[in-house]
């Protein structure tokens, strides 16, 4: 491990000069490639127009934008010069802007477009640091919003004039060249507010040295080199996306760039053809369910062999990850005894999955390119009955774990050996321990509270030396505050939140994910928060999911079809009872008080940057205080 993340661009454009590094639409069209030669001198002369705009080493500088080539350039050019930039999605909202920009002293933003410009200037007044907003798109932009912003003190250039200053005098490539060799890796490289989904965000301070450690690991887990490409729609200000980029791009490979994740495009996995698609559970899940709409809207015999196909491929990969040894132990026995149980299950199941290959789940496969090597899922827990989907249909999802504070990854299941039901080891380097309550080391399979060491972990909070030293140890041990386990041979398994804990008056402590997950298999739940807090008894706000609750509607004379109507519905609640009830019960291993006694439905979805973050986890102190009164009604 070594250098800047400036230093190993300028190498890695040096080593691929003529390959691709970036597709990415204009105006809507066909992916225009990028070459690395060129992406070098764009970022070249986007750094010396910052540099002539008065962007110098060490400076703070906001970033509001989503997911675009733009955004990587500006990135790399804040970084070359020194610089530090403090990003953040275009769905923020004002007040989650004016707290980042002003808390990270940051007097220049770059702002994604005209909008995000009067989002900015509207909140100018509690940002007396803030000078200067450069928008990166100016479609739209006219003198008007110029003046406006003028008007409140902030003044207003766009990336094409930062662009033209910086080429003026053919000296851009020679000022990067100058500015990044004075780089160090212990460098803070960026400030990254968490999503805030226990309360106020605090901002992670980065270095260069955390990310390149990153990029130096991830091919060991992930193979990754020229020819491959990453389908890039997540939010890019995340952690996870970024460092997903980062060793794409390090290791020269190429990024597409498509849609912001709420309109992501399955057309751009046929156009841009890519090896890797980074993305959240709720994607996958969605993917998943969409499949399954289809089906049960086909009905008759095409659902039932589709169902059965889908058993007989989730059986095969099941013996096939036992004949490996792809199955999480906490126990040690002998590999012998696996071998001898999968053997002859899995010669009478492989005829059969090989036709379910052809007859079910090749139109699935095909819709994720002729490249496709594997999905990587992070940022939340993949729930067990979505990884066995894609098992089943033979479609590798390789599941990581990781968060902002360790920039973000602490663990992926290697490509060449995936153990399911584990996020996989810790990556090469870094040092894992699972503390039991008592403050002792958990033995295999013993749950408790997972802490991290390693080259990833942060510096701190910016500013905030007490929630630092909260979670901080001084040798280097970062309390995650998750829950999990680990196997005998090392694999994490993630169990839970210890701060989402809900304990009851009678003492009981309830994990909600896991009830969660299983809940959500339901075709007709979207969201589904369990609360209960100091309450005798458990109980659920539930989002219907809008078009399986109005197929069902539809097919049963009940009236209605937007999700405030049918969440009022009386004959919809019972449905989506029995649903609960059919899935949390002592069959399932649920003890009583595990259950859930009550739900509300609530009339309208969950949305992101406000009850959802930016990578569609629950904001659940957001949701508690939003529905105070559903959940009141709920106990009494």
């Amino acid at each position: 491990m070594s250098g800047t993340l400036s230093q190993r661009l300028q190498s890695v454009c040096e080593q691929h000069a003529n390959g691709t590094a970036l597709l990415s639409r204009s105006g809507g069209g066909e992916f225009q490639p990028t070459t690395f030669s060129q992406l070098w001198s764009e970022v070249a002369a986007v750094a010396a127009g910052l540099a002539a705009h008065g962007v110098a080493r060490g400076d703070h500088v906001g970033l509001i934008c989503d997911t675009r080539k733009e955004w990587l350039l500006f990135d790399l050019a804040v970084l070359g010069l020194g610089a530090v930039d403090v990003p953040r999605g275009s769905d923020s909202t004002a007040d989650e802007i004016a707290y980042i920009l002003e808390h990270a002293d940051c007097a220049v933003a770059a702002v994604e477009n005209a909008a995000q410009l009067a989002k900015v200037g509207g909140i100018k007044d509690r940002l007396p640091k803030l000078e200067r907003a450069i928008v990166l798109d100016s479609t739209g932009l006219d003198n008007a919003a110029r003046d406006q912003a003028a008007r409140r003190g902030l003044e207003v250039t766009t990336l094409d004039s930062v662009v033209r200053a910086g080429n003026e005098g053919g000296r851009a490539e020679a000022l990067l060249k100058a500015e990044l060799a004075k780089g160090k890796p212990e460098d803070l490289a960026t400030i990254i507010y968490t999503s805030g989904t226990t309360g106020e965000p605090k901002g992670v301070m980065l270095t260069h040295a955390n990310f390149v450690y990153q990029i130096d690991m991830i091919p060991e887990a992930v193979p990754l080199g020229p020819g491959d490409l990453l389908l890039s729609v997540l939010p890019v200000w995340h952690s996870y996306e970024r460092v997903c980029e980062y060793a794409a791009l390090f290791s020269g490979a190429g990024i597409a760039f498509s849609k912001p994740i709420r309109e992501v495009m399955l057309a751009d996995l046929i156009d841009a053809n890519p090896t890797y698609f980074p993305s959240v559970p709720r994607v996958w899940e969605g993917v998943r369910a969409g499949v399954y709409r289809t089906v049960e809207a086909e009905g008759g015999v095409k659902a039932a062999l589709f169902k059965f196909f889908v058993a007989v491929g989730a059986a095969h990969s099941a013996m096939s990850r036992l004949l490996r040894g792809r199955v999480a132990r906490y126990q040690v026995k002998p590999r012998a005894l696996d071998i001898l149980a999968a053997v002859v299950p899995l010669a009478l199941l492989t005829p059969l999955a090989l036709l379910g290959k052809v007859l079910v789940f090749k139109k699935i496969t095909a819709r994720l390119g002729t490249r496709f090597k594997a999905g990587i899922s992070g940022a939340g827990a993949l729930p067990g009955y979505v990884d066995d989907f894609f098992s089943a249909a033979g479609i590798v999802v390789l599941e990581g774990y990781g968060l902002t504070e360790a920039a973000p990854l602490v663990s992926v299941r290697p490509f060449h050996h995936p153990v399911s039901g584990t996020v996989g080891p810790p990556i090469s380097g870094t040092e894992v321990r699972i503390v039991k309550e008592d403050g002792s080391s958990a033995l295999p399979g013993e749950q408790g509270v997972i802490h991290v060491r390693g080259p990833q972990v942060m510096n701190g909070y910016y500013k905030r030396v007490g929630d630092t030293a909260a979670v901080l140890s001084g040798d280097g041990w970062l309390n995650t505050g998750d829950l999990g386990t680990q196997t005998v041979n090392g694999e994490i398994s993630i169990t839970g939140r210890a701060k989402d804990t809900i304990v009851l008056l009678g003492g009981e402590n309830i994990e909600p994910e896991p009830i969660e997950d299983l809940v959500r298999q339901s075709e007709y739940v979207e969201h589904i928060m369990v609360v209960g807090q100091d309450q005798r008894l458990l109980g659920a706000l539930i989002v219907p999911a809008l078009e399986a609750v109005k197929t069902y509607a539809a097919a049963n004379g009940i009236e209605g079809d937007d999700l405030a109507t049918l969440a009022a519905a009386a004959e919809i609640k019972t449905l989506i009872q029995g649903e609960v009830q059919s899935r949390v019960n002592a069959k399932n291993g649920f003890k009583s008080f595990e259950r859930i006694a009550r739900i509300a439905l609530i009339d309208s979805p969950f949305e992101i940057g406000d009850e959802l973050t930016h990578t569609q986890k629950m904001r659940r102190h957001v949701i508690a205080e939003r529905y105070a009164a559903q959940i009141a009604r709920l106990f009494e």
